[in-house]
């Protein structure tokens, strides 16, 4: 399938910005320049907007609660903890406030979008642990969140897919929260730039496969630890006893093989899972709703999905 028109216009004014490549500029440059918020569109009004903090190992990290319109407190909403992509590198709260705005009216749920340490200051597996307290924060603080326990879903994009799949076999693993949904939006499942969509994709459709290594090695402490399942879930022994997941993937991204085989393994491991291919699109797209049509279909399968599995509890 070709290229989405729309997608084409946005590579078009990236490209014209003359702006290097992520893995050609240093870190500071990168975090200073990383902004697709011009392309989200409006910031729909929500019923209320918190920041707070979540302690962890050595410190605390900030989250910030949506409540949707309609939230009045009287009633315990569903939540979804949320963790924007950028590489593990690259990103911020703000980043990802539109996208959480819409998924939190869409889903009618609270939305806790979760600001974990970055690397390089913050190596391997310090992001994957700040995931897994997150989602205990939020469980543990439930009553005064005016949320349900019970109804607990995590979700992410590129590497918040990957934190939001890994906090899942976390959970699962220590025997934590039992979470009911992963969203798993073009997430980094692998270790591995092999792959056909790598191959195709390698450069100019956003992210590039140097934009990747540059990530992984900005991430990892050492190379082989991208063999550890919570760096790369995929390669993690099983998948069974995860929740129910809608992974998303985009047909000119890097990442579209290693979320496909990851939707495949959930399947072959008896969890229910719905894929969701977007064949003209980039890796970024979710972040584009202002400019993309197929990125607004995507917050409606996202909220579907949240929906159906919150009912289902």
């Amino acid at each position: 399938m070709a290229l989405d028109p729309q997608a084409r216009a946005i590579l078009d004014l990236i490209a014209a910005s003359g702006n290097p490549p992520v893995h050609q500029r240093d870190l500071q440059d990168a975090r200073a320049t990383f902004n697709l918020k011009p392309l989200a569109g409006p910031a729909p009004d929500v019923a209320r907007v918190e920041d707070r903090f979540i302690p962890v190992a050595d410190g605390s990290i900030p989250v910030r609660i949506y409540t949707p319109v309609g939230g009045d407190g009287r009633q315990r909403l569903p939540v979804l903890v949320y963790f924007h992509g950028g590489g593990w590198v690259l990103g911020d709260l703000d980043a990802v406030d539109i996208p959480c705005r819409h998924l939190s009216n869409r889903a009618d749920c609270i939305v806790a979008s979760v600001q974990y340490r970055k690397a390089p200051e913050q190596k391997f597996p310090t992001a994957a642990e700040d995931a897994f307290a997150a989602v205990r924060w939020v469980h543990d603080h439930a009553d005064e969140l005016h949320a349900d326990p019970a109804r607990i879903a995590v979700g992410g994009d590129s590497a918040g897919g990957n934190l939001a799949a890994v906090s899942a076999l976390m959970h699962r693993d220590r025997g934590g929260v039992a979470l009911c949904c992963q969203l798993l939006i073009y997430p980094v499942t692998d270790h591995d730039f092999g792959t056909s969509s790598y191959r195709e994709n390698a450069e100019g459709y956003l992210l590039a496969r140097d934009d990747m290594r540059w990530f992984w090695r900005q991430y990892l402490p050492e190379g082989n630890d991208g063999h550890d399942p919570y760096a790369s879930p995929l390669r993690a022994h099983s998948l069974s006893g995860l929740p129910p997941a809608l992974v998303i993937t985009a047909g000119f991204d890097p990442l579209r093989d290693e979320g496909a085989a990851y939707a495949e393994r959930l399947d072959a491991s008896g969890v229910r899972v719905r894929h969701v291919r977007y064949d003209s699109m980039i890796h970024g797209f979710f972040w584009m709703p202002g400019a993309l049509a197929q990125a607004r279909d995507a917050y409606e399968a996202c909220a579907d999905t949240l929906r159906e599995a919150f009912a289902m509890r």
